[in-house]
This record gives structure tokens, C-alpha cells and sequence, in this order.
């Protein structure tokens, strides 16, 4: 078969020539496969095997991959190489993915997500912080871990003051926490609240269209930090090495 596909990652390749990927696909989600001789510079599928490569592929069912015949690229992110903080979120981006995308599965909407969250990063046209955190929360959701942010669930109040509950995937008012003992519940800013119920509810052509501070989106791409490392019960070693480079 042939079909679009994201390499989000280089796996430990065997020999001199070969290329073995894993890739983020429009009709089988990800996928992991060899590429003959794509290793050497001269081979026509060098280009489009490499990481960060948005490529067409032809794909063959093998044993246990797939074999790809013929690679065209059509877009390889190289802006993402000349920034070590744009390379390490770029690696986190395709680490997270790699985790929840489906495997034998259609992946469309996932992997315009992760398309036009390396573009944006790419191009420098939004802000990092804005983009990690739409990335986190919005694939988050996609994949089965979407929180309830729409009003207190206890009452319904949808302003005032807010504590969200990271374990739960919910929000509770100012007015109704008092009365029930909760743990690992934080304040959190309306600012914040509204960015995060737009990156989760609005159209998908809109949810990397806001404006916060940076203070703001520093606070927003720490929630959803956290909301994700308590819902999927891990880290990642590429977000631990993205955040070093922040505090250099």
C-alpha cells in the first residue's frame, strides 16, 4: 500500500546500509520498518526515511514490519536541526506520539497534529510553550485521556474561582472544594482554564490560535505537563532533557 507517513524516530540500525524507522502513518497509525539501503547518501530513499521527514511511502507487509519499496519526501523539517531546543522538543513530540498513536489503525488526525505542531515549531511562528502544551493536551484527549473542563462538577459553575484535579481529569469552584477533601488539586488561573478548554474544544484549524503571556503559557505548559506524566503514570527522557536545556 502507499500512504503519507511521519518518521518519528531512527531505531537501531544493522549493517551498513539499511534504515530501520518508526513512522506515524495516515492509514495504520505507527508503524515500524526497513528501508533497504536507505543509509547510503546516493539512495533515493535517503531523504525521506530520515527523522522528522513527512513522506510517501510504499509499503510491503513483511514478518514482523513492514519493508519500504520507494520513499518520496514531502517535507523534511531541517529547521528543527540548526536549535537543540527546537530538536529536543521536536524528539519529545515524536516520543509522546509514539506511545499513544494507534498501531493498525487509521491515524489521520493525529498526524496532522504532529504536521502542524512541527511546522509552527519550524518556522518559529508560535511560541514553543504554546505549542507543547496544544500538542500535549489535544493528543491527550485524542487518545482516551480527555479531561472534563466544561464547569465544576459538582455544581456546574463555569467562572470564578477554579482548583483542577489532574488524577480525576477534572475541575471543582472555589465554592464546592472547601467541602470536600481533595488531593493533588491546584489553583488554576481563568486565563489558564480558557486556554486549555480552547485547545481541547474548539475546531482543529483554531487550536493553536491564542495569545497568552508568557508567564501564562509558562503555567499552562506546566499543567499540561502534569496532567499528562499523572495520566499516562510516566515520563519521557526527551522532555527531561528538553526541560534541562530551559534552566541552562
Amino acid at each position: 500500500m502507499t500512504t503519507d507517513a511521519l518518521i518519528i524516530r531512527e531505531n537501531n540500525n544493522i549493517g551498513e546500509a539499511d534504515r530501520f524507522v518508526t513512522a506515524l502513518t495516515r492509514e495504520l497509525g505507527v508503524v515500524r520498518a526497513s528501508a533497504r539501503g536507505a543509509r547510503n547518501i546516493k539512495s533515493r530513499n535517503s531523504s525521506a526515511t530520515q527523522l522528522f521527514s513527512y513522506s510517501r511511502l510504499a509499503l510491503r507487509r513483511g514478518r514482523d514490519k513492514y519493508i519500504i519499496t520507494d520513499a518520496k519526501p514531502i517535507t523534511v523539517f531541517f529547521g528543527l536541526r540548526s536549535d537543540i531546543e527546537k530538536l529536543a522538543l521536536a524528539q519529545y513530540f515524536c516520543e509522546l506520539v509514539g506511545v499513544l498513536a494507534p498501531r493498525e489503525e487509521p491515524a489521520e488526525d493525529v498526524l496532522r497534529l504532529m504536521l502542524n505542531a512541527l511546522h509552527f515549531l519550524a518556522d518559529g511562528s508560535r511560541n514553543p510553550k504554546l505549542i507543547k502544551a496544544v500538542l500535549e493536551l489535544r493528543l491527550l484527549a485524542m487518545s482516551g485521556f480527555m479531561p472534563d473542563l466544561t464547569a465544576c462538577f459538582e455544581c456546574g459553575a463555569f467562572e470564578g474561582p477554579m482548583w483542577f484535579l489532574p488524577e480525576q481529569g477534572r475541575i471543582i469552584c472555589g465554592g464546592c472544594s472547601p467541602h470536600r477533601p481533595i488531593q493533588n488539586c491546584c489553583r488554576i488561573s481563568i486565563n489558564v482554564l480558557f486556554a486549555m478548554r480552547h485547545i481541547l474544544y474548539s475546531e482543529f484549524e483554531k487550536c493553536f490560535s491564542f495569545t497568552m503571556s508568557d508567564n501564562g503559557l509558562s503555567q499552562l505548559a506546566d499543567y499540561t505537563e502534569n496532567y499528562m506524566r499523572i495520566q499516562l503514570g510516566r515520563g519521557f527522557k526527551t522532555l527531561d532533557f528538553y526541560n534541562t536545556l530551559k534552566t541552562v
